[in-house]
């Protein structure tokens, strides 16, 4: 599958020029979640980041309201970080008082200022996706799935939502380069509704979708919500990997 030219739009997502001014715009709108809001996710997060004491990193935080119902939920430790001097400003004002929380502006292809292994999970919703909507896409994502993989604890969890199916992610999420087990949910959109007489689903969205060898969804596989999200679980493995280097070169029609 070739990089999705109409999800990208003509903007350049991975620069923080952009979300500033995007920010100081949308400014009076209120806050706004990608992809999926928390009570969707609660149940792969209780699935894969059981503990409350966890150390949570969240990268391109933007506005979203997920880290304050993680830590209503009693989530205790949530850094975030965002791209946008300006989304980091005006969250570590709204939550000055909420002490679980922390944001720091960065830029998630360089988190050089954490040290190695020092979250227990990294959650990303289309943080992923905008770098690969930037320029350089393919060393830019590279370079921030390296940072994750550094920084992820030995059994760690990063968990990406994203819209790319496995032709468009599993080239980049590659568990040898980054040592770590991946497990695919798919979950519909927010607001999807099946068409009349299309009968319930057979498949839980909590069932992991059986991957074929090569990381990619079966021939016959077929989504009810053809703009599903795809949920990767990566789970960094407990021994050191033997060779951090791509086992393969990418090229564009990945991106």
């Amino acid at each position: 599958m070739h990089r999705d030219s109409s999800s990208c739009n003509s903007y350049n997502y991975g620069d923080a020029m952009y979300w500033d001014a995007r920010y100081v715009k949308e400014a009076e709108t209120g806050n706004f979640d990608w992809y999926q809001r928390y009570p969707a996710l609660l149940p792969f997060l209780s699935m894969h980041l059981t503990s409350p004491s966890s150390r949570v990193l969240m990268v391109g935080c933007g506005n979203a309201l997920m880290s304050e119902d993680m830590v209503k939920d009693g989530y205790e430790d949530i850094v975030n970080i965002d791209i946008s001097s300006v989304a980091i400003d005006m969250m570590k004002r709204k939550y000055q008082y909420m002490p679980q929380l922390k944001y720091i502006q960065m830029d998630a292809r360089d988190m050089s200022f954490f040290s190695d292994e020092s979250f227990d999970c990294v959650i990303d919703k289309g943080t992923l996706d905008s770098l690969m909507c930037g320029s350089d896409a393919q060393s830019s994502a590279a370079r921030m799935l390296g940072e994750v993989s550094r920084l992820l604890k030995p059994g760690g969890v990063y968990m990406l939502i994203t819209y790319g199916d496995p032709n468009l992610r599993m080239p980049h999420l590659d568990p040898l380069a980054y040592n770590w087990q991946i497990i695919l949910y798919i979950i519909p959109r927010p607001g999807f509704c099946k068409a009349n007489g299309s009968g319930s689903s057979v498949r839980s969205p909590l069932e992991p979708i059986p991957l074929t060898e090569k990381g990619m969804l079966p021939f016959d596989y077929t989504m009810e919500d053809p703009d599903s999200h795809f949920i990767y679980v990566c789970k960094k493995k407990v021994e050191t990997a033997v060779d951090s280097v791509l086992p393969y070169p990418l090229n564009a029609d990945f991106l």
